[in-house]
Order: structure tokens, then sequence, then C-alpha cells
């Protein structure tokens, strides 16, 4: 018989009575689901990073027919990249959780089969699909992280970043980096103009 995935609530332990479960998400975990996110590989942490991040879930999990719903909280940080000068940025998450599993056959069909980056409707966005025995809530967890991250994280507001020229952090030190001329007026560099 195989081993349930770590987060993984037998269906036969769920009923309409809600259930109470909690969860920790270790950095190692972290560290793996959010590989190959770019404010994330640009810190070029170790592997496994025990640095990476870490969570902590509290659910109330029961069923109505064939559905089970999660309602709780969940707590956690991770570590990525300033966008401007790449220093470790933590970023907590603090989320109420509500959300619906269903057998993965109900699941409502993609909008646009195949294409990526598909609206999906805002009622199937706390929607995540079962099979089997089990339901495994490692998804919600990992879903979590990944969206904590933003566009273009700062370790603060006003970060100088780093010089384009010769990579000093501009928030630590200055250089001495002319700003490069614009190449559409280099042209006009040597030009003297005729005083009147």
């Amino acid at each position: 018989m195989a081993k349930p995935p770590p987060y993984a609530v037998p269906l036969r332990e769920i009923s309409d009575d809600p259930v109470h479960r909690s969860f920790t998400v270790t950095p190692q975990l972290v560290g793996e689901w959010l590989k190959g996110l770019p404010m994330r590989d640009a810190l070029a942490a170790p592997d496994p990073d025990p640095d990476a991040g870490r969570g902590a879930a509290e659910l109330d999990i029961y069923a109505e027919g064939n559905h089970v719903f999660a309602t709780g909280t969940f707590k956690g940080d991770l570590t990525v990249a300033c966008s401007r000068c790449v220093e470790p940025v933590k970023l907590v998450i603090d989320e109420k959780l509500l959300v619906t599993f269903m057998p993965k056959g109900d699941m409502p069909a993609d909008e646009v089969d195949g294409e990526e980056g598909a609206e999906v409707p805002a009622e199937d966005l706390d929607l995540f699909p079962y099979e089997g025995e089990y339901v495994d809530m490692e998804p919600l967890f990992r879903e979590q992280f990944v969206l904590a991250v933003p566009y273009a994280p700062l370790c603060k507001e006003d970060c100088k970043g780093l010089c384009p020229q010769c990579g000093t952090d501009l928030n630590t030190g200055t250089c001495a980096c002319q700003k490069p001329i614009d190449p559409r007026l280099a042209g006009l560099k040597g030009l003297k103009l005729p005083s009147a």
C-alpha cells in the first residue's frame, strides 16, 4: 500500500462535523516549491536553504457530500531577493483560508484548454481537486507561498538598488561611475555650438 503524501487527510476521517488539523511546512519544502522563481533564484541560496521560509496552518476540515471544505488560517514567511539590490527580503504570510476540494472528475472545465495564462473565474480560485482516498493539502500550502511573492519585491520602499555599471550597492555606498550617454545622442558629443 502506497504511503500517503505528508499533508494528506484520509477521506474516512472527514464528515459533516469539522475535524481540526494542524500542519507545518519546513524550509526544505518552501525552497523546493519556490525553485525557479527569479526573485528566489537570484539569492543563490544553498540547497536546501534553512532560511527559505516556513509555515503553519490551523484548519477545520469537513465534508458535504463529496465536496470537502477547509477553513482556518495559514501563517508563515519566505525569503526572496529585493528586485533592486538583490539583498534578502523576508515576506510574511498571514491568510485566512476557505477552500473547497472536489473530486477531480467534478472540477469545472477550463475556460481555455491548454493555454498558459488563461483566466480562472473568481469562484474557482480557491478550488482544488482530489482523487483516491485522501485530500492532499500540499497544493493549497504551496499556493500560499507562490502567491506571496510580489512581481518586484523591495527590501524598503526607497531602495536605491545597484549601480548598473559597477554593481555597487547604492544603499551602502557610492561609486564614481559616470551616467552613460544615451546612444541616440552619442553623435552630438563633440558638437560645438557657435557662441552668439
